[in-house]
């Protein structure tokens, strides 16, 4: 009997190490599911998303292997179907089962909230600190602690527009220099709307007649796509931006070239659908907002 006993344990706890070891691995994979990272601020989500895909490995893999090991060792033999043992309950177990996930969800608001912290998302909390702007932390490690770039961000139905106040130049294109921290101030014009750039794993609402500071660092060069995460009308699936990340000196050399052109219409697709439908003689679809006009710009990207 001592040795079943032994040998039960020693099962359990091969099957806990087999369960932890694969939930880790999974873990692991769960960085080559998402874009590359772009952002500085981005390893803390992904960090996250991690700690979450291992968790929900480790509970599946153990709820599944242990109804494998009951089904397989556990059957009852041929032709038995007399009834188990008439259990009533087990206080002890019924306290553990409802303790340990109590105690997960607390494990998981509280990482979740440190990283929402960190990033320095700002939602209803942003109407509390209007004298007082949150600022997202610098990531750990990171020496690039000030902003260097200000640039103001103004979302409208249905377009980005990029104010650069230092040069004056204006763009419906996102231009960042890389590896330096960056403060944009974001403002809407009518209705919320959501900035969002998946590379950077950055989304923050936009509150209609506030400004929200946010700021990050951008690391990797190339383009990205800004999206609005909200839902803004009509014509938001429209209402995207480039980002394009460069060096400091092309970024520069950029600024340059923009402050030499004078300001005209930028192409809006929202603007040109919208005259498209109105030209119809057949009304279809739902009456829509009128879209606002085509901003002025140096860049129009």
């Amino acid at each position: 009997m001592k040795i079943q006993k032994i040998l039960n344990i020693l099962t359990l706890l091969t099957g806990a190490i087999a369960v932890t070891i694969t939930s880790l691995w999974i873990g692991k994979q769960a960085y080559f599911w998402l874009p590359p990272q772009a952002a500085a601020e981005s390893q803390l989500i992904d960090d996250l998303i991690s700690f979450l895909v291992t968790l929900g490995a480790f509970i599946f893999l153990g709820v599944t292997s242990t109804l494998m090991y009951s089904v397989i060792f556990h059957r009852a033999v041929k032709d038995d179907f007399t009834d188990g043992p008439p259990i009533h309950g087990n206080v002890t177990l019924e306290v553990v089962w409802t303790a340990i996930p109590i105690l997960l969800v607390f494990w998981i608001a509280g990482y979740s909230y440190q990283v929402y912290e960190q990033m320095g998302i700002q939602g209803p909390a942003e109407l509390v600190h209007l004298h007082n702007p949150l600022a997202m932390e610098s990531v750990p490690n990171n020496p690039l602690a000030e902003p260097v770039e200000k640039i103001d961000v103004l979302a409208k139905q249905w377009a980005w527009v990029f104010h650069y106040p230092e040069r004056d130049i204006t763009s419906t294109e996102l231009h960042l220099p890389s590896d330096r921290r960056i403060r944009l101030a974001l403002r809407s014009q009518d209705v919320l709307h959501g900035f969002y750039i998946p590379a950077f794993r950055l989304k923050q609402d936009i509150i209609p007649n506030q400004s929200i500071d946010f700021e990050f660092t951008p690391i990797r060069p190339g383009q990205y796509r800004l999206t609005d995460s909200q839902y803004s009308g009509t014509y938001f699936a429209t209402m995207q931006a480039n980002v394009v990340v460069e060096s400091p000196k092309d970024y520069q050399q950029w600024l340059a070239q923009a402050a030499t052109q004078k300001p005209s219409p930028a192409k809006n697709q929202a603007a040109s659908e919208y005259a498209q439908t109105s030209n119809q003689s057949i009304k279809t679809g739902w009456v829509t907002v009128t879209p606002a006009a085509p901003p002025l710009v140096n860049s129009p990207g």
